[in-house]
């Protein structure tokens, strides 16, 4: 069996920003979070059309595919476009990871703030994989352990692993900590 894997990023131009930061400046809130809206949703259209091509041509997989709207929505297609932040993967600072190694920064301009949200705020970044067998799933709570098994193998502390982590958690780090002074 065949197994394809691939990242993909896109985001608005800027001229989408241009735009939100002379509406700011007008003090015009109704057109600056119109631009942003529909910004967002361009990006997230592009990807969602960008995966259509992957699956139908360029990696050819589901030549003849068709859905309706409907059946997008409940993603019947063959494969999976999970993120980093989304249940499926939610540390955030993998992107770092994807930007290094593709580069993001300088072939797309979408640069990563110090709290792993992408610039300009309209982009998406994801994952493509192919599998017949793959499927969404979310990482459920995870306990003390895992986290520290995680920190390990990243390479942090326990509470760096516990900062990106938080959404997660299935305990709460300060009451761990007192159990331990006490």
């Amino acid at each position: 069996m065949l197994h394809w894997v691939h990242q993909a990023r896109n985001g608005r131009s800027t001229g989408g920003s241009v735009r939100v930061e002379r509406f700011a400046r007008e003090n015009d809130d109704y057109s600056k979070i119109l631009s942003q809206a529909l910004a967002d949703r361009l990006a997230e259209a592009f990807a969602e059309r960008l995966h259509e091509r992957v699956r139908r041509e360029l990696w050819g997989y589901a030549p003849a595919e068709e859905f309706s709207p409907e059946q997008l929505i409940r993603e019947a297609y063959r494969g999976i476009r999970p993120a980093p932040g989304y249940p499926a993967q939610p540390d955030h600072t993998e992107k770092a990871t994807l930007w290094k190694l593709m580069d993001v920064a300088d072939k797309a301009g979408i640069v990563l703030t110090e709290s792993f949200a992408m610039w300009p705020a309209a982009s998406v970044s994801g994952l493509y994989f192919a599998h017949p067998d793959s499927h969404y799933f979310g990482v459920g709570k995870v306990e003390r352990d895992q986290v520290e098994d995680y920190a390990a193998r990243k390479g942090w502390t326990v509470v760096e692993a516990e900062r990106w982590l938080a959404p997660v958690l299935n305990y709460d780090p300060r009451a761990f900590d007192k159990l331990k002074v006490a």
